[in-house]
């Protein structure tokens, strides 16, 4: 167990040295087991934050470490300008889970979202059609660069340091009528999260998702999935979009792919993959590295190997059913959204005074958009966890 005076050192370091872009809770995380986490005084905490749905397989993982182990002892990096033994693997298993034809590998999910425009634009230009322009939803969040601020619909994160890309307009998630009013002969995509994760844990509808599609198709325009906190088995199928059977052109992944190495990447379709990016288009020094492809080679073949997307589909079942009965026994609590194991529930009480009680009780939540406590654990958590998660809950709503 830790002293609690090295504990402060450590906040202490990391308030004067680091910037000032994160309102920490005052905890020092020390190491994790299973889906609970542990501290440097000891205490332990149920995770349902999953370091914001990144870690899917929990924590201390014995086959995802040696294989993370094994490769450090091989080669943590080389230039992507050579060939390495990981990244076809990693590319195979990541183009079988998500339906596509060929991918990208980025060190993010805003890295991800940069190249997936990137590859709309190129498409139109080498298509020849004078298309430029994007059509974002509001409240959706696509990442903190400038061309990933672009398409995010949350004013006050974009307001700051605008000006940003041109052309980009902002539709009404979930109202088809909203996006056709926005649609011209410069539109060349149409991007979105299937559930929007920032904005409040808002799954589309099948109607919109579907309406999407025949615009795009109708239109000559890409369908760009965001699918970096709502993919890799969250929802019960492997991304968001299985579940509603609309396939995009471009997706974007991260987060999960990894479970905690540093990765992302974009694929898309053959048709969009032969008239968009080429040699000298797109570029980055680490992304397809050897370890992150070890990772992502590692975590893929455990989603397998545990039938994940079945797990989240029973456990998840249990979740909602449970989350709607403290809806109904509970004023405190106003609604139930979301799908699987990424659910938030709309509550009266600020969440930001929820969290901190629930972290004294051993339960990490954050939160979302509108006053919504997010609920995005692990996906390898059991019914008692969830048990375990609610009766925290209920002393701290």
């Amino acid at each position: 167990m830790m002293e609690n005076n090295q504990t402060n050192i450590y906040m202490e370091e990391t308030n004067s040295e680091l910037v000032h872009t994160y309102n920490r809770f005052p905890v020092v995380l020390d190491h994790g087991e299973g889906v609970y986490l542990y501290d440097t005084e000891g205490k332990k905490y149920l995770d349902f934050a999953a370091g914001i749905a990144v870690c899917g397989l929990g924590y201390s993982n014995e086959e995802y470490k040696t294989a993370l182990k094994n490769q450090i002892d091989l080669l943590t990096h080389t230039s992507n300008l050579y060939y390495n033994t990981t990244c076809g693997k990693a590319a195979k298993a990541l183009l079988k889970a998500c339906e596509m034809d060929k991918v990208f590998f980025t060190n993010s999910g805003t890295e991800a979202i940069e190249g997936a425009l990137k590859a709309a634009r190129k498409y139109a230009y080498k298509k020849d059609t004078g298309r430029y322009e994007f059509i974002a939803m509001e409240d959706s969040f696509h990442g903190r660069s400038m061309g990933a601020l672009s398409v995010t619909g949350t004013e006050h994160y974009r307001t700051p340091f605008e000006p940003l890309i041109p052309g980009v307009k902002f539709a009404k998630y979930n109202d088809l009528d909203s996006v056709k009013a926005l649609v011209s002969d410069k539109t060349c995509a149409i991007i979105l999260e299937a559930l929007q994760g920032e904005g409040g844990i808002t799954p589309a509808t099948d109607e919109f998702m579907k309406g999407l599609r025949q615009i795009c198709d109708e239109e000559g325009i890409l369908l760009i999935c965001d699918e970096i906190q709502c993919g890799m088995g969250r929802t019960g199928s492997m991304f968001a979009w299985q579940g509603y059977g609309v396939k995009p052109d471009i997706m974007t992944m991260a987060k999960a792919i990894g479970n905690g190495v540093p990765v992302g990447a974009f694929a898309m379709t053959k048709e969009v993959a032969e008239y968009s990016l080429e040699p000298g288009d797109h570029g980055t020094t680490y992304g397809g590295n050897p370890l992150a492809c070890a990772a992502v080679a590692k975590t893929l073949e455990l989603f397998e190997k545990y039938d994940l997307t079945a797990h989240v589909r029973e456990i998840g079942a249990y979740l909602t059913e449970k989350l709607d009965e403290l809806v109904a026994a509970n004023d405190a609590v106003l609604e139930r959204r979301g799908i699987g194991l990424i659910q938030g529930i709309k509550v009266k009480k600020p969440v930001g005074e929820i969290s901190s009680e629930a972290l004294k009780e051993g339960l990490l939540i954050i939160s979302a958009k509108g006053n919504v406590l997010r609920l995005v654990p692990p996906l390898v958590i059991e019914k008692e966890h969830v048990d375990e998660m609610l009766e925290i809950l209920k002393k701290v709503l």
